[in-house]
């Protein structure tokens, strides 16, 4: 901050500031941010939980944080990206961070870089931990928001690691395949501590990098199982059977994250013991915002985050396992940096109709190029075109009989979108 700028005094002030401080949105490298965060004595006293993967990982640190604070801790949690305000990436026991305290630990920060440039992600990890040591707190989930190895929350040691799930996305960091990838996310793992992979099929670079280093790696399907039941579904690991009620987020594949959380949990209680009713309470009642929820009724709009094939895939078992009496409407837009092709060919057999849109920032694709993905998979004649996911919305709407449905997905910022577009509805 030059000394005739003037000081940030809002959070959206402080955003604005930092997006411009690091020429690059996303560069990659621990140096800058640990120095900085050695300046900021940011050695934190409590346990860390490391989340990485490629798709889960919000939903994964959720349920940690329900679990937690379920048993009575004062849990901090770290995550990205934000859906309305950036409030939500730094919450206490489930409440956003007040604008005045974000507003501290990024003074705090700013303060302490000097003239090292940081990147909004680094930016906003070291703030976050910031208010996180000052907040009294048992346990702290954190997120990573790129890769793992090389992604700013990796300075920080952690009690035990997670890996969700490795798939093709961000190649142009991690690499074209997901051995690359797959190291990468590997690299959040430390020697002798816990590392859980809930990926059904890990690449062999993930399981090489646990055995050199000495990693405690539990598997999914190899040290801990997950099935559904009559009436629920089952945890179970060498030690412990878990008969749990049905899961508060939708998707099969959501059995994994949780059982990923649950042996967490259950490996750390020598550090943070939790009971089997609080696992239960917790699970049952988790609720995430973008993840195949509905936000609207007459005529049903669900919203979805699914940005790349993985998360489609989910996204089009959720909606054949929940079939509706009429048809599926998709209103779609994406960041051109996805795999486009891919979600698209993921979902395609459940959509009717397609209102796709513009995204209103700067990776946003335009319409007309997400059409020309489209229209090789799909019937040209049921595919519109709209400048943002508003009018997309709103034509869907208009459109839709009383027995369909709107899956608005594709991206972070199309659910934001959204979701803005049916809360400004219903004032």
């Amino acid at each position: 901050m030059t000394a005739t700028q003037p000081k940030p005094t809002t959070v959206q002030e402080w955003l604005v500031y930092i997006e411009a401080l690091h020429p690059k949105s996303i560069a990659m490298g621990l140096d800058r941010v640990q120095a900085v965060a050695s300046k900021l004595s940011l050695f934190p006293s409590f346990p860390i939980i490391t989340v990485a993967g490629t798709n889960g990982k919000g939903s994964t640190c959720e349920m940690l944080s329900r679990i937690y604070s379920e048993a009575g801790y004062k849990v901090g949690c770290y995550t990205s990206p934000h859906l309305i305000r950036y409030n939500e990436r730094v919450r206490v026991n489930h409440q956003e961070v007040s604008d005045r305290d974000l507003c501290m630990a990024f003074e705090a920060v700013e303060a302490a870089r000097g003239d090292i440039a940081l990147t909004y992600f680094e930016m906003g990890t070291l703030a976050a931990m910031w208010h996180f040591c000052r907040a009294n707190l048992d346990v702290v989930i954190l997120e990573v928001g790129l890769g793992g190895r090389l992604d700013a929350v990796n300075i920080f040691e952690p009690a035990c690691a997670i890996v969700t799930t490795v798939d093709l996305d961000h190649m142009e960091y991690l690499g074209e395949t997901r051995e690359k990838i797959g190291f990468e996310k590997a690299g959040v793992f430390r020697a002798n501590k816990l590392a859980i992979c809930g990926d059904e099929n890990p690449p062999e670079s993930l399981l090489n990098y646990a055995e050199t280093i000495g990693a405690d790696l539990k598997l999914i399907n190899r040290d801990f199982q997950v099935k559904k039941t009559g009436q629920g579904w089952q945890y179970s690991d060498e030690a412990l059977v878990l008969l749990l009620p049905v899961l508060g987020l939708a998707g099969e594949f959501q059995l994994v994250n949780a059982a990923c959380a649950i042996c967490t949990v259950h490996h750390l209680k020598h550090i943070l013991p939790v009971s089997q009713a609080n696992i239960h309470a917790a699970l049952g009642a988790v609720r995430l915002t973008g993840r195949f929820q509905q936000v609207q009724s007459k005529p049903q709009i669900i919203v979805d985050v699914a940005h790349n094939p993985h998360a489609a895939t989910s996204l089009a078992q959720n909606l054949q396992s929940t079939p509706c009496a009429g048809r599926t409407l998709a209103v779609f837009a994406m960041l051109a940096d996805k795999d486009i092709e891919g979600v698209v060919s993921a979902v395609a057999p459940c959509i009717s109709r397609w209102y796709i849109a513009d995204i209103q920032a700067a990776r946003g694709a335009k319409a007309l190029d997400l059409q020309k993905t489209l229209v090789r998979q799909v019937n040209q004649s049921s595919v519109r075109l709209f400048d943002d996911v508003g009018m997309a919305l709103a034509a869907a709407c208009k459109d839709a009989d009383k027995n369909d449905r709107i899956i608005a997905f594709g991206s972070f910022y199309t659910v934001a979108d959204a979701i803005n577009w049916v809360s400004a509805r219903a004032v």
